[in-house]
């Protein structure tokens, strides 16, 4: 999972947007054309400061899905959009697509993960047959990719769900570096909720 804005990359036009405004403002014989010219450097100022300070830290972000654990939902390639402000307003429920920080023991480089959320606090899971059951009844599950596998290291079966922890698995059930390997995921690594695919054109529209 990779995040698609590089804050370096968005300093480097902050930085480059402010040197074009004083070059401009430095040109006295321009008249009427240079004050258009900084109205217009002064908006795209302020639309990377809105971005870079605002939006981007608590309110949405675009990520890169570079591998297939998530088909069929995402595909390698696809370029969605996170909501970043979901979790500050409520808790992540059962069949939301969420973007975390991997937990060292899923990711020692730290990297950002996307999965779907199958399990929240005092939801009793495990596997049967090829497929999830939660609080005892199977879970329809028409979104994914191959069965819910049998062996979880990571979350002995049936196993409850704790206070402050959620279960995320792959829609590609079998190929996919999840919660069925390495455990619950703490409540505090949520970054956000995935939304909508804006890229490629093809695909575009609501994550789900």
């Amino acid at each position: 999972m990779l995040a698609f804005q590089n804050p370096w990359h968005m300093l480097a036009l902050l930085g480059g947007i402010t040197a074009l405004r004083a070059g401009i403002s430095r040109m006295r014989f321009l008249g009427r054309t240079q004050v258009a010219a900084l109205e217009f450097v002064d908006s795209g100022l302020v639309a990377v400061l809105l971005v870079f300070f605002i939006l981007r830290p608590f309110v949405v972000q675009a990520f890169y899905i570079p591998s297939g654990s998530m088909e069929p939902t995402l595909l390698p390639g696809d370029r969605i959009l996170v909501s970043k402000f979901s979790y500050y307003l409520g808790e992540p429920e059962v069949g939301d697509i969420v973007v975390f920080e991997a937990p060292p023991q899923a990711s020692p480089e730290e990297k950002d993960f996307i999965k779907r959320v199958v399990g929240v606090p005092g939801d009793v899971l495990e596997p049967r047959n090829g497929k999830l059951y939660r609080n005892g009844k199977p879970v329809d599950e028409p979104y994914i990719r191959g069965p819910v596998p049998s062996y979880w290291p990571g979350l002995p079966p049936p196993y409850k769900v704790p206070e402050g922890y959620v279960v995320v698995f792959g829609d590609n059930r079998c190929n996919s570096n999840d919660s069925h390997e390495w455990g619950p995921l703490s409540r505090v690594n949520l970054m956000g909720k995935a939304f909508v695919i804006f890229w490629p054109p093809h695909r575009i529209g609501l994550v789900k």
